[in-house]
């Protein structure tokens, strides 16, 4: 039996992690890989800090590239975050010939494609199973389990973050930012939710999933993104009268040999699965078109969770059974994304506006204007005034259409706030 050396790139909530469940499952591990894994340096910010695993027989060190460097440390956990100094390790470790795991999705989104050939040069591997969906063993289902299968739709929850806020908007009738702050309270958000709640972090992960489903290079800069920041308690409570739950999705579908990716909150049918998935939980679906609809849920974040993907990925490298293969792919190729206004969806609209007679019958002739027909649609009074809500989903159009469409109906003087639009996935 080998004993393996690993360096360990941070030793915050994901690194603490890693030791816990090496040190728990040992025996387990040793099994599966056949050798002794054996963390023997970690790099720290902070010497003094206490952790949340053992550190005895680890030397800490302030200086990272004291990691990298080291000729008896064979494999690198890279799980500090950042993207500069991260990526100029992951490129030192590489020139060194160690393998590299790494949970940073900012980094693989951003710099994967010439990161993952740079190992590929140095007859290294790069993993980073737990850069999405934490726990969630889902680029192994993509590049092994479903590799027979051409894949037609990729269709995500994939931040416990937002789905928690927006979780919480349904389940307890709260506005955005009393959900939020409660998200803040329990450890789920970041003092500064950007990435979380105006889709970056989803957009990330979607890049990455798309590269691996569809064999291209990453495209994060081609993801449209739309946040959940402008999502109303009234827009929950309408979505669920209409049948639907509102979800904060990333889809890529491949449509004519074009991409198509986006990350928005989106209405999804109530009946539908994704719909269920609530809290911090995450939840991907893949339709392939051998296998059909495959549905993948677990813990998308936390100590244990990633660390569990982590070490998966350290495993295959000590079995020798990771591969050079670029997202699971001999070769990658390029794929144009789609026209946005092309795009067919059904479509939620939400109109504050003053009450008088004929108003329905004006939006349904603007919109038949753009052979648009209303689906469903409720009215709601809101005030004394009498001013009312409306909420309607439409047949199937596209964002052309209903974009000049809401235009015209804005034009009407009884409009008195901005329509909003929201995209409906069937998910079919």
């Amino acid at each position: 039996m080998l004993l393996v050396n690993i360096g360990i790139l941070g030793l915050g909530t994901v690194g603490g992690g890693v030791v816990n469940v090496l040190n728990k499952n040992q025996k387990q591990i040793i099994r599966r890989s056949g050798n002794n894994i054996n963390v023997t340096h970690a790099a720290v910010r902070d010497i003094t800090q206490t952790r949340i695993c053992p550190t005895k027989n680890i030397k800490l060190t302030q200086d990272p590239f004291q990691i990298v460097n080291n000729d008896d440390i064979s494999v690198v956990l890279e799980l500090m975050g950042g993207v500069g100094l991260a990526k100029n390790l992951i490129e030192q470790a590489i020139k060194n010939g160690k393998h590299v795991v790494t949970a940073n999705k900012a980094l693989i989104a951003t710099y994967g494609n010439e990161l993952l050939a740079l190992a590929k040069d140095y007859n290294t591997h790069l993993l980073f199973e737990a850069a999405v969906a934490g726990g969630i063993p889902i680029l192994k289902s993509l590049k092994d389990g479903l590799s027979a299968n051409q894949i037609e739709l990729v269709a995500g929850i994939i931040n416990g973050t937002s789905n928690f806020i927006l979780t919480e908007m349904h389940n307890k009738d709260r506005n955005f930012q009393d959900a939020l702050k409660e998200a803040k309270a329990l450890g789920y958000a970041e003092a500064n939710p950007t990435f979380d709640v105006e889709g970056i972090d989803t957009a990330h992960k979607l890049a990455i999933l798309a590269s691996m489903a569809f064999g291209c290079e990453l495209q994060f800069n081609q993801i449209t993104t739309e946040g959940i920041s402008n999502i109303s308690s009234e827009d929950i409570t309408y979505a669920t009268k209409l049948g639907y739950t509102i979800k904060h999705i990333g889809i890529a579908k491949k449509l004519n040999d074009k991409l198509q990716m986006h990350v928005r909150p989106t209405l999804v049918p109530t009946t539908h699965l994704l719909s269920n998935v609530n809290g911090v939980m995450n939840g991907i679906l893949i339709k392939g078109n051998a296998v059909g609809e495959t549905l993948y849920y677990g813990a998308g974040a936390g100590d244990e969770a990633t660390a569990s993907s982590v070490i998966a990925d350290l495993i295959d490298i000590i079995r020798n059974t990771a591969n050079h293969d670029i997202f699971g792919w001999k070769s990658l190729i390029n794929i144009t994304k789609c026209n946005t206004n092309s795009i067919a969806s059904i479509f939620y609209l939400r109109l504050l506006v003053t009450n008088k007679s004929g108003i329905v019958k004006d939006i349904k002739k603007t919109l038949a204007n753009y052979d648009i027909n209303i689906e469903a649609i409720l009215q709601k009074k809101i005030n004394q005034k009498n001013d009312l809500h409306i909420a309607l989903i439409t047949n199937l159009t596209n964002n052309s259409k209903i974009n000049k469409a809401v235009t015209d109906i804005q034009k009407y003087d009884y409009i008195i706030d901005e329509i909003k639009i929201i995209f409906v996935e069937t998910l079919n």
